[in-house]
């Protein structure tokens, strides 16, 4: 096969040149998500050499045939850079090209028209495409560049599908386009190219991630034929088996990974998590950093020749793609993560791949992930102090509602193997007021629910004013949530921001690939044998829950799931025709469902017991000694009441004490049915799920499913049928306005929560809820066609308590007591006797004259009373408040003479406080 490379020469941006005919040596590398580069070398007396002599493109052409030539991605570079050494006398030069992408780094960011967050300008809510298109936009409405094109737009990419990530983060004015493009792709938001001189972007992991090792046909680079070499480089540097997480607010954890390669006993790793304060971020990060230094980290270089080679660099995979390329496990699938090519004096065209095993992508994806805890969006940026106020501005001010809130939920395990949900939660700095004043916020206050109409809000986190990241754990994983954020400003609440919703995802993770099955067949029986372990001697995750065996007759194809194994062991597969071929193989499968590749395939056929086996009739009861034939050596299923002559066991023929080593099924051994077998006496339902249980080994009883007092009239019913959770109800005797108390596991992580209901009122227009948790106690008046708030609650948790009464269109009246202090919202009644606390406001004369406020009715004893008055717009300063003499105060009115150095007041405004102690 005749594979070529060929130099192809443009002006900058313009026409075709010509072909560089003759150069002495070509090296290109293409690495993935970078800048490419070019080495060139060729004689200055050669043919075509003057078309270097000026600044130009050179464009890599390859073809596989001699006759077409094409540029592939990322094929185009640019002469900037050339040395040569005027005392050789045989003329050499060297040139050192970039890729055209190169030319991003010529694109500088520049303040904009908005204000700036702390010296550096802020992209809200916005797409890997609107910012790459901000960049090149603004360079080219200055001028620059303007040749540098692009394809995507702010709301899809390159091919045409819609950005699936958005980013709130802030970048320094002067920043280039090559370094925010880079980031992005480290970050995992898009991967990117150029084609020619079009800059191309996509969203991570998509078109350029193409999976060329499956299929019918894959792409299988073999030793011999595709690889001539295979260099691995390993390295234990980074191993660590312990992990310490610090954290803010007094968060310290550990955690550790016994099945990491340890060969010098447990090395340790630290993790300084600033802004984290939750256990689930902490063992999120320490899961993310103990997978990454779980073992050897190898880095596999493959030398790839092009004469005897099936496949073709270019014509058959680029950067990005999945091949199957040889290890010294075998064919495994590996990422091209970079292409390099060269062509020498000869015209002789070598080169070499640098692969990512499935280990060194993962902790790519890692990685990504620890960048986006613990920098939020913001990685590149942040946000800091804000411009100060002006000094006469009104204080305390609404602040306004922030924006560009983004929340990013990821899943991870807890400690004991269950997949739990976590959320980091990023948005814009508020540097201003609700009329655009500027404004230094004090922090902000982010909130949460479970996303259901009339779900109470919780505050789950508080930063300070220049921490705009929080994170928060431990959630549901598969539960819907929504989250708002407001900043606050010396006691005074701002505007939410708009609700953000986010599904926490499950667990996407398949456990590693099982080892190849151990086959052994003896007795007529086939064992198949499990070592416990993954390919690679991968140990299987805290989640793991059970290898699956299948089973196929390769004559007639068509796997099938004939058992499982929770741990290494065997499975016996008895009843299989002798001499004829069985496959078999494993799949893991963890607590999520989520289910490896298969493993590789084994294939045994089953030995007959003597040759011919035995004749029909021709053993008989005679011909057995007393204990032959004991349990062990019968198959499943082998003796069945077929076999049995009427009346042939009695009693004289059993052991006075049975020991059952088997099991005794009536009904469908697979399905509905009850059965007596080694664990006791149980039943099953249609689906083989276990509906009730007596214990041979302490006697208890356990029941699943309906259980009821009655089946009519005034009754308790427990785990009704279609109830979704746990739960009694309580029914009248006629209707079914029922009461019922149920646990829900969806609201607390590792909790059940304990829940009240009452019926209805006869007017269905309220109903009552008690929650009962570990952490809270709830019981509210409830709309029952809403769910929502509608008369009194009292509310107490480990750091507040809430008493009130709440209407969706009469408001709010309550109190809440923390430690920082008591708050009331609402209005406060100033009628009654009874009283406690009253408020007047009055207008009266001033300088010097005196005044009975009347309190409008007689209170049961006499109060005490405060005063505050308010300056009238143009009038002296507030008196002192020793000008102002009360006299008499008694049950119903209050006598007093106001300030006398009030002289240019014709009036004074008071607010007067009384309260009865």
């Amino acid at each position: 096969m005749t594979f070529d490379l060929r130099l192809v020469v443009y002006s900058p941006d313009g026409d075709r040149l010509g072909v560089l005919p003759h150069p002495l040596t070509v090296e290109a590398a293409w690495p993935l998500n970078d800048v490419p580069s070019l080495k060139v070398s060729i004689t200055t007396a050669s043919v075509g050499a003057d078309l270097l002599d000026e600044p130009c493109e050179i464009a890599v052409e390859w073809s596989a045939d001699g006759n077409t030539w094409t540029e592939g991605p990322d094929s185009r570079f640019l002469l900037i850079r050339r040395h040569g050494d005027g005392s050789d006398q045989t003329g050499v030069a060297a040139f050192e090209l970039p890729g055209y992408s190169w030319m991003l780094r010529k694109v500088v960011l520049y303040p904009g028209s908005a204000p700036l967050v702390d010296g550096k300008r802020a992209f809200l809510t916005a797409t890997a495409g609107a910012i790459m298109q901000t960049f090149i936009a603004e360079a080219h409405g200055r001028g620059s560049v303007p040749f540098l094109d692009w394809d995507f737009s702010p709301t899809e990419d390159s091919d045409g599908a819609a950005w699936d990530k958005v980013l709130t983060i802030y970048y320094q004015p002067g920043i280039d386009a090559m370094t925010v493009l880079i980031n992005l792709a480290e970050q995992g938001v898009a991967d990117f190219r150029m084609d020619g001189g079009r800059l191309q972007m996509f969203n991570a992991d998509t078109v350029l991630n193409r999976d060329l090792a499956a299929g019918d046909e894959p792409v299988d680079l073999r030793y011999g034929r595709d690889v001539v070499e295979a260099p691995d480089e390993g390295t234990l540097e980074d191993a660590a088996s312990l992990v310490l997480v610090v954290g803010d607010k007094g968060l310290v954890k550990t955690v550790t990974n016994p099945d990491a390669a340890q060969p010098w006993g447990p090395w340790e790793q630290y993790i300084g998590s600033g802004g984290v304060s939750d256990e689930g971020t902490a063992t999120l990060l320490a899961q993310t950093a103990l997978d990454r230094a779980a073992e050897e980290r190898i880095q596999r270089t493959r030398g790839i020749t092009m004469y005897t080679a099936r496949w073709l660099p270019w014509r058959d995979y680029q950067p990005g793609d999945r091949v199957l390329a040889p290890t010294p496990d075998g064919l495994e699938s590996l990422r091209v993560r970079q292409l390099t090519l060269v062509r020498n004096q000869q015209g002789v065209v070598g080169g070499s791949l640098v692969l990512n095993d499935r280990f060194l992508e993962r902790d790519i994806r890692l990685a990504r992930r620890t960048s986006g805890i613990l920098g939020g969006s913001t990685a590149d940026g942040g946000s800091g102090a804000q411009p100060v106020p002006a000094q006469d501005a009104p204080e305390p001010r609404t602040p306004a509602k922030p924006l560009g809130l983004i929340v990013n939920p990821a899943a991870y395990l807890d400690e004991h193997g269950f997949a739990r949900g976590q959320v980091t939660v990023t948005w814009g700095a508020v540097t201003a007021d609700i009329g655009g004043v500027a404004l230094n916020v004090g922090g902000y206050e982010l909130f949460m629910r479970i996303n259901t109409t009339g779900e109470p809000w919780f505050l789950v986190a508080s930063t300070e004013a220049d921490d705009t990241t929080a994170t928060f754990s431990p959630l549901v994983v598969g539960e819907s949530y929504a989250f708002k954020v407001r900043a606050v400003n010396l006691g005074k609440l701002g505007a939410f921001s708009d609700q953000v919703a986010i599904t926490v995802p499950t667990d996407a993770t398949p456990p590693p690939v099982p080892t190849t099955p151990v086959l052994a067949t003896r007795l007529g029986v086939v064992h198949v044998t499990w070592n416990g372990l993954g390919v690679g001697s991968a140990p299987m995750p805290p989640d793991f829950l059970r290898v699956r065996v299948w089973m196929q007759n390769p004559a007639a194809p068509g796997w099938t799931d004939i058992g499982f194994l929770d741990a290494a062991g065997s499975i016996l597969v008895p009843g299989l025709p002798y001499g004829s071929n069985r496959d078999f193989r494993f799949t893991s499968v963890d607590r999520s469902g989520n289910e490896s590749a298969p493993s590789s395939v084994a294939t045994i056929a089953a030995v007959q017991l003597v040759q011919g086996d035995a004749a029909n009739n021709s053993i008989t009861t005679g011909a057995i000694a007393a204990n032959a034939v004991t349990t062990d050596q019968l198959a499943v299923g082998a003796v069945d009441a077929g076999n049995i002559k009427a009346n042939a066991v009695t009693g004289d023929k059993l052991a006075a004490v049975l020991t059952l080593t088997t099991r005794l099924v009536a009904g469908n051994p697979t399905q509905a049915r009850v059965e007596l077998n080694t664990n006791g006496l149980q039943a099953f339902n249609a689906a083989g799920q276990q509906t009730a249980s007596i214990s041979a080994a302490s006697g208890a009883v356990s029941i699943v499913g309906q259980f009821a007092s009655g089946a009519t009239g005034a009754r308790v019913v427990v785990n009704p049928a279609g109830a979704s959770v746990p739960e009694i109800r309580f029914i009248p005797g006629s209707g079914a306005n029922q009461s019922r108390i149920y646990s829900d596991g969806s609201l607390f992580t590792g909790e059940a929560t304990l829940i009240m209901e009452s019926g209805t009122n006869q007017a269905s227009t309220a109903m009552c809820r008690l929650v009962h948790a570990a952490g809270t106690w709830q019981v509210a008046i409830r709309d029952p066609a809403s769910g929502n708030q509608r008369g009194g609650f009292v509310v107490a948790d480990e750091t507040q308590a809430q008493v009130g009464w709440t209407h969706p269109s009469n408001g709010v009246q309550h109190f809440l007591f923390s430690q920082s202090g008591t708050l009331h919202r609402g209005k406060w009644q100033i009628g009654g006797a009874e009283a406690g606390l009253i408020m007047i406001e009055v207008t009266v004369a001033g300088n010097g004259t005196f005044h009975v406020v009347n309190w409008g009715f007689t209170m049961l004893t006499v109060p005490s009373a405060v005063f505050s008055a308010q300056r009238p717009t143009g009038a002296d300063p507030i008196p002192a408040p020793t000008d102002l003499i009360v006299f008499t105060r008694n049950q119903s009115s209050i006598f007093f003479r106001s300030p006398s150095n009030a002289t240019s007041a014709t009036s004074i405004q008071f607010s007067i406080w009384a309260w009865r102690m």
